[in-house]
This record gives C-alpha cells, sequence and structure tokens, in this order.
C-alpha cells in the first residue's frame, strides 16, 4: 500500500480550498483519509499555506510520496530542505548543529522573498489604485467642464430671452404715449376760435 500526501478539494464552484492529507493512493480524491496535515487556500494572493511542520516531515521520512502540488507546498514551507538536510546529517556530511544553522538561513532568505512579494504586492495595489483615483478624476473634470458649459449656455440665453422680453414691454409701454402726444385734446380744438367765430369788421 503506497500512502501518499496530497490534496483534498472543499469549497464551492471557483471558490476551491484544499486540505493536505495523508491518504492511501488507492482512495478517491475527496474521500477517506489517514490524517490531515494542512490546509492550502490558492484562492488569496499570496496563497494561503497551513502545515503542520512536523507531522509532515515525519511522513517524509517514513516513506509517504507527495504529489507534485504537494511538493511544491513542501518545499516553500521548508519540509522538503529539512528532509535532505537530516539525510545529510545521517549520512555524517556534517553534524545536526551545522544542519539547524543552514535550515535558519535558508528560512530567513525564503521569508525575505515572502516578505518581498509582499510588499511588491501591495505596491502594484497602491499603483493601481492611484491610476483609477488619476482617470475618475480625469472623468469628473471633463464632466465639470461639459457641465458649466452648458449652464453659460443656458444662461446667456436666458439672458437673451429676458433682453427681447423687456425689449418688448417697453415697446408696449412707451406705443400709448406717443399715440396721447400726437393726438389734439378736445380742449384744444374747442378753445381754438374758428373763422365763423371771428367778429366781422
Amino acid at each position: 500500500m503506497a500512502v501518499k500526501i496530497r490534496l483534498a478539494r472543499k469549497g464551492r464552484k471557483k471558490l476551491a480550498f484544499y486540505h493536505i492529507v495523508v491518504a492511501d493512493s488507492r482512495s478517491p480524491r475527496d474521500g477517506r483519509y489517514i490524517e490531515k496535515i494542512g490546509s492550502y487556500n490558492p484562492v488569496t494572493n499570496p496563497a494561503t499555506i497551513e502545515l503542520d511542520f512536523d507531522k509532515a516531515l515525519g511522513w517524509l521520512q517514513n516513506g509517504a510520496l507527495q504529489t507534485d502540488t504537494c511538493r511544491a507546498i513542501l518545499s516553500y514551507k521548508g519540509v522538503m530542505i529539512k528532509k535532505h538536510l537530516l539525510e545529510g546529517v545521517v549520512k555524517g556530511a556534517f553534524d545536526e548543529a551545522e544542519a539547524t544553522k543552514r535550515f535558519e538561513e535558508w528560512m530567513k532568505q525564503n521569508d525575505a522573498k515572502i516578505e518581498a512579494k509582499k510588499s511588491g504586492l501591495e505596491k502594484s495595489l497602491d499603483d493601481e489604485l492611484g491610476k483609477q483615483l488619476a482617470s475618475e478624476k480625469r472623468v469628473n473634470e471633463a464632466r465639470l467642464a461639459k457641465l458649466a458649459k452648458k449652464n453659460a449656455a443656458l444662461a446667456a440665453k436666458a439672458a437673451a430671452g429676458d433682453k427681447a422680453l423687456v425689449a418688448e414691454v417697453m415697446g408696449e409701454e412707451e406705443t400709448p404715449a406717443e399715440e396721447q402726444a400726437q393726438e389734439p385734446h378736445a380742449d384744444e380744438t374747442s378753445s381754438e376760435p374758428t373763422a365763423e367765430d371771428k367778429p366781422q369788421e
């Protein structure tokens, strides 16, 4: 019976996450397993990995195989390098203190890479947000300029209409006054002496 470290799919459609399990290679992918040693969520960026380091190392030392994805996960978390260093101690290439020192140096480098990736993602996210804000600002400025132009046109049209209305009103008021000035008063016509009223000499 071959024992494998592999992934068991969980979650829903397009939002899958996985359990890292130790199972018989003959069992179904999402079926019965011997032990769960962690979880893997590829939806997040960077991916979220929770792993029981000691249990994973123990199963590897006992001869458990691993799928390609699980091998990459174990290598990412340092399980594979730890197994390699312990095998070097067993073979007498170096002592356990040297193995621990090398492992700690590797972990520091790996943590630095992870932090650099996170900072790079945050910076790219900030840059993208800055670009979006600048684009929205340009669009808003264009809209405001268009609205100001439209309001100015409406104001000019309204002012022209008011002038025409004032001119029309003023014309209506001036017409009766002119007519009154041109028409003679009845008293004035009656007061003027006619030829018949003049005394004959």
